[in-house]
């Protein structure tokens, strides 16, 4: 249950004293989700009988499991709470996502090994099988970019974001193929369930993701992504940019591993386009 919600739905259904203690909570949520029931009541201006009275009205079987529902709510943080800060004119905002954008792109590249994208390329090379993982709004897309990535190189990898076809495709997986799951946050409970499927028939297991997370612990090797979140709540993550940057700096780092072989194969793939499209020389290749 959404308890904010359910308060601010009911607010033209509450009685006067009702209507005191919904103004309260909704005025210092996480005072109300830590306060007792005096301190609570002493805020709205009513008793403690009428604490109880109203948790019954917001469904609740009694005051602990209305302060229980409102920790529950408080967790998301206070900026999601109170509001962010708006910016002062309309376009105010486009200079600030550019430089959330450059920020984490500096970030990601100091925080990059190339030892890592050598380790990584290594198990992409290994492989029998390269399969995929990504769900959500950035994962999924970056997940599906990786497949354009790699299969213009010579290296077929498939990408899966149902949670239920993810489970399958881990129990088909062994100990020659090699799973590359995406996540920004790296703790997405149908992630990590497939990877432990996986995992358990000894699949190999690459991920970007953050570098202490629970699926990063789950890895034989990681290519890091950092969350750095501000505020301003009403834009994407600029964590996605990192990233991408993690993609392209695999796929180059995969296609000069072999570059003469990777010439021949990006030749032939700009040979196939070129034919049915007519394009520029200078067109990219399947963007």
């Amino acid at each position: 249950m959404d308890i904010l919600y359910l308060i601010r739905s009911r607010l033209d259904q509450l009685s006067p004293t009702q209507l005191k203690v919904a103004e309260a909570i909704l005025d210092d949520v996480r005072f109300a989700a830590s306060a007792g029931i005096e301190q609570l009541a002493a805020k709205a201006g009513v008793s403690p009988a009428a604490m109880s009275r109203f948790a019954k009205a917001m469904d609740c079987e009694d005051i602990r499991t209305l302060r229980m529902r409102l920790a529950q709510a408080a967790t998301v943080g206070q900026r999601f709470l109170d509001g962010s800060p708006l910016p002062a004119a309309p376009a105010s905002f486009f200079g600030n996502i550019v430089a959330d954008i450059e920020s984490t792109l500096r970030r990601h590249l100091a925080g990059f090994d190339e030892q890592q994208f050598s380790a990584a390329v290594d198990l992409i090379c290994q492989a029998d099988r390269l399969v995929a993982f990504g769900v959500g709004g950035g994962s999924t897309v970056f997940s599906d970019e990786l497949q354009f990535r790699l299969v213009r190189l010579g290296h077929v990898l498939t990408a899966y974001h149902d949670p239920v076809l993810m489970r399958i495709t881990a129990a088909t997986l062994g100990p020659h193929d090699l799973l590359i799951v995406l996540s920004t946050t790296g703790i997405t409970p149908e992630l990590l369930a497939a990877v432990d499927i996986a995992r358990g028939y000894g699949t190999r297991l690459l991920a970007l993701t953050r570098p202490d997370s629970p699926l990063a612990q789950r890895a034989d090797v990681v290519l890091p992504v950092f969350l750095d979140e501000t505020d301003f709540i009403y834009k994407p993550t600029a964590a996605r940019y990192g990233m991408l940057l993690a993609v392209d700096i695999l796929a180059t780092e995969l296609a000069l591993r072999q570059p003469e072989h990777s010439q021949e194969l990006l030749r032939r793939v700009k040979l196939a386009l070129d034919d049915y499209r007519h394009g520029e020389d200078r067109l990219p290749l399947g963007d």
